[in-house]
């Protein structure tokens, strides 16, 4: 299975946005409309990607550096967002672009450590980053738990 990213651009945002998750998923992860503004409007080195399986955008991940300050103090590599649209889910898509995108992740930014965050009930997702490598913290950031690897 062939997953590639491609930046979220002007050619391309539309069917990112279009993209959406179950209905029992919408609390467990923001809209992609969100992010994109979040991404233009946000501080942080933010980086919207699509997630393409060939030519379709099946879903979309967008990762973040945050510089040290007094809540964190070490400069952070996050993955801040993370979905799969409903239509493409429970083909294995979600586990082969997280680890495709770890690969992608360590090739451009070396061995570094890398967190995600989600809400502590969703349990499909801690089932597949717990699946991948990352380990829960015990850290809480905005009721999310904190989940860590080194790349």
């Amino acid at each position: 299975m062939e997953i590639m990213f491609k930046e979220i651009n002007q050619s391309n945002y539309k069917s990112c946005v279009e993209l959406g998750v179950k209905s029992e998923q919408r609390n467990f992860v923001a809209p992609n409309w969100y992010s994109l503004l979040e991404s233009y409007y946000e501080e942080g080195e933010r980086h919207p990607l699509g997630i393409y399986k060939g030519d379709q955008m099946v879903g979309f991940i967008m990762y973040v550096f945050y510089p040290a300050d007094e809540d964190y103090q070490l400069d952070s590599w996050w993955i801040e967002r993370f979905m799969i649209g409903d239509q493409y889910q429970n083909q294995g898509l979600g586990k082969t672009a997280l680890k495709e995108f770890l690969d992608y992740f360590k090739s451009e930014y070396g061995k570094v450590e890398l967190r995600i965050s989600m809400e502590p009930h969703n349990n499909v997702a801690l089932s597949l980053y717990e699946k991948v490598g990352f380990i829960r913290t015990g850290e809480m950031v905005e009721n999310e738990a904190v989940l860590c690897m080194e790349v």
